[in-house]
């Protein structure tokens, strides 16, 4: 994976909530322009227990 994204699932949590709000329609076109890995972004804040809500577009 090209993107390196943070290890604290609060600090990840924070930043892609961040990023879809300001710069992207989805979390698939974030994963596409960053070559990031959408399902180690998934799990990681599924077990954080956050879930993706691609009408509101972010995580909650």
């Amino acid at each position: 994976m090209s993107y390196n994204i943070p290890k604290d699932p609060n600090m990840l949590y924070s930043m892609i909530n961040m990023m879809l709000r300001d710069k992207y329609d989805s979390l698939e076109e974030f994963c596409s322009v960053n070559d990031a890995d959408m399902d180690e972004i998934i799990e990681k804040l599924k077990a954080a227990g956050f879930e993706y809500d691609a009408e509101l577009n972010q995580f909650g």
